[in-house]
């Protein structure tokens, strides 16, 4: 695996760690749980937990396929990423691993879609637990916003990939909803459990992550920024 491999790596990271998202994550469960109903059969559940994390993983690659198109078709930022882009990334990386580190407050607003998704779920568990998934990937928390605008997006669009890096990451996002609709339709009793285990994890991962995040952001930071200052 070399170092070719290391955009499409971070790409799928990027979408798990969203997905194991605290806010992310408790929407995936109820969402799931929601779809699954009361008594209904194993594989039912699992189907319903399946298209959930599809729309899911179709949404985000939508979104940010067309977000990077926009951004690559331009001039202005096709002259940015040839010249600037190493020096505008230290900073940023280190402010994303701020906000996985909870030093920084970020003020995002999800958009209100859970009852309205709820009624288009309610059109059919299939069609339905699709179009359910694909809406509430649009509701951004603070960290899920930092990772798609802060970290997906610069990268996608840094490595010039309109579909191969946003679909990863969307494939990335679908993952743990797919654990979880296999946990809800094999051993319900479990859920518990591995909701908590899922947070303590979540927790360390991110804060890994803010970790190297900051790490590589100063060392970004002093190669492009701070050293050709001081050497001016």
């Amino acid at each position: 695996m070399g170092i070719e491999s290391l955009p499409v790596i971070t790409a799928l990271w990027l979408g798990i760690l969203t997905s194991l998202s605290p806010c992310p994550l408790a929407t995936n469960i109820a969402a799931v749980g929601w779809l699954a109903g009361a008594g209904s059969r194993p594989s039912r559940t699992l189907t319903a937990g399946v298209l959930y994390g599809i729309g899911r993983a179709l949404s985000y690659t939508a979104l940010a396929g067309l977000l990077t198109a926009s951004l690559l078709s331009t001039v202005t930022t096709a002259r940015f990423l040839q010249y600037d882009l190493n020096r505008a990334l230290g900073p940023l990386l280190i402010l994303v691993g701020m906000v996985l580190l909870e030093l920084l407050p970020l003020p995002v607003s999800g958009l209100d879609l859970e009852s309205r998704g709820r009624k288009v779920a309610q059109r059919g568990r299939g069609v339905g637990a699709l179009l359910l998934g694909a809406l509430f990937a649009l509701s951004f928390c603070p960290v899920s916003a930092a990772l798609f605008f802060g970290s997906l997006l610069p990268l996608a669009t840094s490595e010039s990939s309109t579909l191969l890096l946003p679909a990863v990451y969307g494939l990335g996002t679908a993952i743990p909803v797919l654990i979880l609709a296999t946990l809800l339709a094999f051993g319900a009793r479990s859920i518990g459990a591995a909701f908590r285990k899922m947070e303590a994890v979540e927790k360390v991962i991110r804060r890994a992550t803010g970790i190297l995040f900051v790490g590589a952001g100063l060392y970004l930071s002093w190669i492009y920024v701070l050293r050709p200052a001081l050497l001016h």
